[in-house]
């Protein structure tokens, strides 16, 4: 199974939360174009979409990566940790469930957002700062663990999460933007991106990954690492603290 979860921006996507950046107007319609663009990426490298209906009354249910975790066939359905989101959740739940996945939730007083979480083969990092606190953690740690996870908690103060500052290429290796880590030591192996949106990438398969066309030098970089780069334009949602890993919930066999 390689399926790849996907939600449409609604209409009032412009009105989407910002909170460690300053709010920029949003053109609809070139992000509707985007969206499309991006899904399109992910079909055409082998991947089967699955639409969960847009959500009208919340504007960033287009990030559908917060609403839901995947580990190994189970489906962690997030607590947002602003309030204004967690209606993302209903929608996101039934479209697992008749899927088959197993599901399990976080609940209050715990928070999670699935930017948070960065899966790098049985270690699972999970950012604890302004949206997700300790008790979803040690929830999430508790549904994950048994199914053979390390889970590590890092702090994240600088960005709204941790894949803000981090993701992960497809040997492990941890890259990242400087100026967005708190403390790159706490991966073992760590390679630093000269541009912003050079720190995100979606794993397409083990050679191949999804980045934002506007990290030229750092798409280079990763070329140089000995992996294929496929790039796509999501500026319209970096407006709103996205990234290429928000818009969609990667579900693999393995």
């Amino acid at each position: 199974m390689t399926v790849a979860l996907v939600r449409p921006p609604g209409l009032r996507l412009a009105e989407g939360i910002v909170t460690h950046i300053d709010r920029q107007p949003v053109d609809l319609a070139r992000a509707r174009e985007q969206w499309d663009g991006y899904v399109e990426a992910l079909r055409r490298h082998g991947w089967e979409i699955r639409q969960v209906p847009t959500l009208e009354s919340a504007p960033d249910c287009v990030f559908i990566e917060d609403a839901v975790v995947m580990y190994r066939g189970v489906a962690v359905i997030t607590n947002p940790g602003n309030d204004l989101r967690k209606p993302e959740t209903a929608a996101v739940e039934e479209t697992v469930r008749a899927m088959g996945c197993r599901t399990e939730r976080i609940t209050a007083p715990g928070t999670l957002d699935g930017g948070d979480v960065l899966k790098v083969g049985d270690t699972v990092y999970v950012g604890r700062g302004g949206r997700t606190n300790q008790a979803g953690i040690d929830q999430f740690a508790a549904i994950v663990e048994p199914l053979g996870a390390a889970v590590v908690a890092v702090d994240v103060r600088k960005v709204l999460h941790l894949k803000s500052a981090v993701t992960a290429l497809p040997d492990g290796t941890v890259i990242g933007w400087d100026p967005a880590v708190d403390d790159a030591t706490v991966f073992p192996r760590y390679v630093s991106m000269p541009e912003e949106s050079g720190a995100h990438v979606v794993v397409l398969d083990e050679h191949t990954v999804l980045m934002a066309a506007d990290a030229p030098r750092s798409a280079e970089l990763v070329r140089a690492l000995g992996y294929r780069v496929v790039t796509v334009d999501i500026s319209e949602y970096e407006k709103l603290e996205g990234c290429v890993t928000c818009l969609s919930v990667r579900m693999r066999d393995r």
